[in-house]
Parts: structure tokens; C-alpha cells; sequence
């Protein structure tokens, strides 16, 4: 599965015309390897992000889950094994009106979770920090908030914004505050502010991460497993931030249950993972809708499904009807 809800066809000439030729014969268990013979392919050409990241991302999935079903094992045990039997998980939260937020606010919480995430910049619908306080305000001693910029804002404009959001007490992060490319402003705006900065869904491999981590731009990063390499790539970074003290959370977004159990077999087996994104990914359309048998979903926590390899297997009926082909 490659991270490729805008233009999925130019992942697929990717992957047929570009990595496809790189595999063939060779030992599909030396994943790593062949991880790195497909990054090295275009790495002169400066091709290490975007539609090239997530199409290798899509054959590492599919790598691990063969080596998981050839040696018998869960990819989680392929990994070194558990740190822990599940992962906390965060919802989305929204509405218009104070009396919404605080409605939707309350819902969450007696679903079962604890920690919701929420948008704020300077586009229309979430410019308000006052919508931020109402929010933290109303799971305060019950949870936590976290806020997402989507890179919204100047340096400037950040110090006044995260100062305000400094007084609210109940901010777990900041999300991408500032533009992924801001890679001086960074530790500036963590070292004036409280609240935790959290970047990297935006980034592509650990290089990138690297960088972020040589000037502490970070408290929190949150990569993407379909989007930075898949789990090869992602355990590095995983590591690399474990050796700066910097803890991690999968970015989960638009994508199928394999994008959220490979995501979960990450965050069981790494130990700086603290949260994972997608909580309700498994009750849509793209989640166990899609499988010949559900995986057990519970509200506010991801356990990742046991079974060889990332323990799921698509109901192939039921992926035709969401699949585009042509």
C-alpha cells in the first residue's frame, strides 16, 4: 500500500516500470536490502521523496507480510518482538459552535478516547484559538488535545499563537506549526515554547529526519508509514529518534486496514512510540469492510492483528468495488 490518495496511477508506473525490474529473481527475504537497491536507484537523480518514497513503501509492506508468511511469524515479532499488546489511538475532533465542540468532545470520550486532535490555522473555520481553548477545556483532567497548522504559520505568527496555546494546559503537541521546509525555525519555536512540537508526516526518509534531529526541531515525530519508505524505512527513523530522546507517533491518514496494521505492528515494536493516529480507520469503509475477517477494534486503542505477517487478508469482492483499474 503506497500513501497515493491524489494520483495513485503514477505510483503504479512507479512500481511496474522503475522498482519491479530491480526484484525481479532476487530473494524476496533480504528485504532490507532490497530496500536500499530501490532507494539507491534514483538517489543521484534527487528522487528520495514523495511519489518514489511511497511507491517503495507499497513493496516493503508487501515484503514484510511475505517474510511474516513464510517464516509462520507476525510482523511485530519479525521486529524483535512487543514492547507492549496495544497502542493508545486519536480521533478527530470538530464543530462549528462552541455547544458542538463541547458535544463532540464529550462523545469521544465516553467512546473511549482520550486524546483527540483537532485543526488550527489561519484558514477560514479554524483561525480561532479560542476554539483550541474550549476544546482542551472541555477534556481537561480527561485527556488531552492535540493541534494540527498543517504549516500555517510564519515563525513570528507561531510564537504568539503557541504562546496561547502554552496557557491552555491540555495540549499534548503542536502539529507542523510551520512549513516542513522550515527545518531553522524549528528548534527556535521549541525552545521558546511548552507545548511539544511535533513534525514528519510531511517527511520521506531518515535523512530528512536526521537534519531535524541534529538541531532538536522536535519533541514528537510523526511519520508516515506509507509515505517515508514503509517499515524499513520507518524503523530507522524510529531508532534514530529513540538515540535523541525524541518520541514517535505512526501518522495514519487516507488509506486501507493493511496501512493500519502495518502501522501497528510498528508502534507495538519500537519503544519511544506513544500514540498512533487512524482511530477509527477500521470502522470505515477502507477498514475491516475490506477484510475476509475483522479485526477487533476497540475505541481509543490499536492492537495489532496476530497472525503471519501483518495478520490481515482482503476480502478480494469486496477490494474490487474501491479499486480503479486502467
Amino acid at each position: 500500500e503506497c500513501h497515493a490518495p491524489a494520483a495513485p496511477r503514477v505510483h503504479q508506473r512507479i512500481i511496474s516500470d522503475a522498482l519491479a525490474p530491480l526484484l525481479m529473481g532476487l530473494d524476496a527475504r533480504n528485504v532490507e536490502a532490497l530496500w536500499d537497491r530501490m532507494y539507491s536507484s534514483e538517489r543521484l537523480r534527487g528522487y528520495s521523496t514523495g511519489p518514489f518514497t511511497e511507491a517503495i513503501a507499497g513493496i516493503d509492506l508487501a515484503l514484510w507480510d511475505l517474510l511474516g508468511k513464510f517464516t509462520g511469524q507476525p510482523v511485530y515479532q519479525l521486529l524483535g518482538g512487543k514492547y507492549r499488546d496495544s497502542i493508545p489511538t486519536y480521533i478527530g475532533l470538530g464543530g462549528a459552535t462552541a455547544e458542538q465542540l463541547r458535544a463532540n468532545a464529550a462523545k469521544a470520550l465516553a467512546a473511549g478516547f482520550t486524546t483527540m486532535k483537532m485543526g488550527l490555522s489561519k484558514g477560514a473555520g479554524t483561525r480561532d484559538t479560542e476554539r483550541a481553548a474550549i476544546a482542551a477545556e472541555a477534556i481537561r483532567g480527561k485527556g488531552q488535545l492535540l493541534v494540527d497548522s498543517l504549516g500555517g504559520y510564519k515563525f513570528h505568527e507561531a510564537v504568539a499563537v503557541g504562546r496561547e496555546l502554552d496557557r491552555m494546559k491540555a495540549i499534548g503537541w503542536w502539529e507542523d506549526a510551520l512549513m516542513p521546509e522550515e527545518t531553522a525555525a524549528y528548534p527556535k519555536l521549541a525552545d521558546v515554547l511548552d507545548v511539544a512540537i511535533c513534525v514528519g508526516e510531511t517527511y520521506s526518509n531518515r535523512f530528512q529526519f536526521r537534519d531535524l534531529f541534529a538541531v532538536r526541531g522536535a519533541e514528537i515525530i510523526n511519520p508516515d508509514i506509507c509515505r517515508a519508505g514503509g517499515v524499513t524505512e520507518c524503523r530507522r527513523i524510529a531508532v534514530l529518534a529513540d538515540a535523541h530522546g525524541v518520541l514517535w507517533s505512526p501518522h495514519v491518514s487516507t488509506g486501507t486496514a493493511l496501512y493500519w496494521s502495518a502501522s501497528a505492528h510498528m508502534a507495538v515494536a519500537t519503544s519511544n512510540c506513544v500514540i498512533m493516529e487512524g482511530g477509527n480507520l477500521m470502522a470505515g469503509a477502507f477498514g475491516n469492510a475490506l477484510l475476509k475477517r475483522p479485526v477487533a477494534y476497540t475505541p481509543g486503542l490499536a492492537a495489532p492483528p496476530e497472525g503471519p505477517g501483518f495478520g490481515i487478508e482482503f476480502d478480494e469482492v469486496a477490494l474490487a468495488r474501491v479499486t480503479l483499474r486502467g
